[in-house]
């Protein structure tokens, strides 16, 4: 059984233990999980639909011939000349949804007209998002998809090095980036996204990238990540640049490292999301910074950059074996710098493994 087969029977298994009677995927990374299936994404309604009875792409005759050297799935196809409805209507026929009160499962990254479009297709139908279904399956990483991620994060680590070890009075920001993009160019990988932040910047977890100039005696952070075979990486270490840190700096330094100590503590099987981000909130909280932790602890890894699990405060999610996620606590003093140390781990039924080996002790490069 392929791996795209064995994922439908999952997804079919899952469904049953929800009361989902239908699942609808957009052309996101659902679909390309579920069927290895990448469409052409535009305004032209493409979906998979699956239900116990059946799985089939409602795909536009356009990109049919395109498509099917990825999946064995059936199409309904249709062309411009016709539009999408009929086509749909048979394929919920042959899904056997066509009926009153039917609970579908929408993908959340789907156009709202494609959705809508279903929607209005069907019978007083009970909507839900794909978190309890598809999203819950993706969360569980099978040994495949942890190889491909360990690969990126050990590539990852190389290039951050990279970036710190190109630190100079007067380069910029953004020659930082290009340092490190041309790391994972030259490797096979294609960057993700990459932030330099240099002083004050540091004190906005999503800084843009520029211009700003690297001084003597100032604070820089780095949170980069690449992708390679379909799976990406997501690393962030903090370092001082000059002869003279900050004792401030240092002190921070110090308690974002004890939060993520204590997060990875609380990391095994049947413990919830939010125990986890209890766990560096309370240290961050305790050292008197707890007003400048702005964010989450955490979010899933996996096709996405950002999926489930996510490491929050209000989560009741059951960490299980096979999650991966990132614990990246960090404080934002505005006008001085942020600290943010992050990496990426895997629950075991030993614990956290930590898929960077890049030390997060605070890197320091004399000018």
């Amino acid at each position: 059984m392929s791996i795209h087969h064995d994922r439908l029977t999952r997804l079919r298994a899952r469904m049953t233990e929800t009361g989902t009677d239908l699942v609808a995927l957009g052309p996101t990374s659902h679909m390309t999980w579920l069927s290895g299936a990448d469409p052409h994404g535009d305004e032209r309604p493409v979906m998979l639909l699956v239900s116990q009875a059946h799985a089939g792409f409602l795909m536009p005759a356009l990109n049919a011939n395109s498509v099917r050297q990825a999946t064995d799935l059936p199409f309904e196809t249709w062309a411009d000349a016709d539009g999408p409805a009929e086509a749909l209507s048979r394929l919920l026929a042959t899904c056997e949804v066509s009926g009153s009160g039917h609970t579908v499962a929408l993908d959340e990254a789907m156009r709202a007209d494609f959705a809508l479009l279903l929607l209005d297709a069907l019978d007083a139908p009970v909507r839900r998002f794909s978190g309890q279904t598809l999203g819950h399956l993706r969360a569980m990483k099978d040994a495949a998809e942890l190889d491909a991620l360990r690969r990126c994060a050990t590539l990852n680590d190389a290039a951050a090095a990279a970036g710190f070890a190109a630190l100079t009075p007067g380069i910029r920001e953004r020659d930082v980036a290009q340092v490190i993009a041309d790391h994972y160019a030259a490797h096979g990988a294609t960057p993700e996204f990459t932030i330099v932040g240099f002083g004050a910047n540091g004190a906005f977890p999503h800084h843009h990238t520029g211009d700003t100039v690297l001084e003597e005696n100032m604070a820089v952070l780095i949170d980069t990540g690449c992708r390679i075979g379909g799976y990406p990486s997501d690393m962030t270490r903090c370092g001082w640049f000059g002869d003279t840190q900050s004792p401030e700096f240092l002190e921070v330094a110090a308690v974002v490292e004890q939060a993520v100590q204590a997060a990875l503590s609380a990391v095994r099987p049947g413990t919830l999301a939010r125990e986890v981000d209890a766990a560096a909130r309370d240290v961050i909280a305790a050292a008197g910074y707890g007003a400048y932790f702005v964010h989450r602890t955490g979010h899933g890894l996996g096709i996405d950059v950002h999926e489930q699990p996510y490491i929050t405060a209000s989560s009741d999610t059951v960490l299980q074996a096979g999650n991966v996620f990132s614990i990246e606590p960090g404080i934002y003093l505005p006008g001085k710098f942020g600290i943010r140390l992050e990496d990426i781990v895997v629950v075991t039924e030993d614990g956290p493994e930590i898929l960077s080996t890049l030390p997060r002790t605070i890197w320091r490069s004399a000018p």
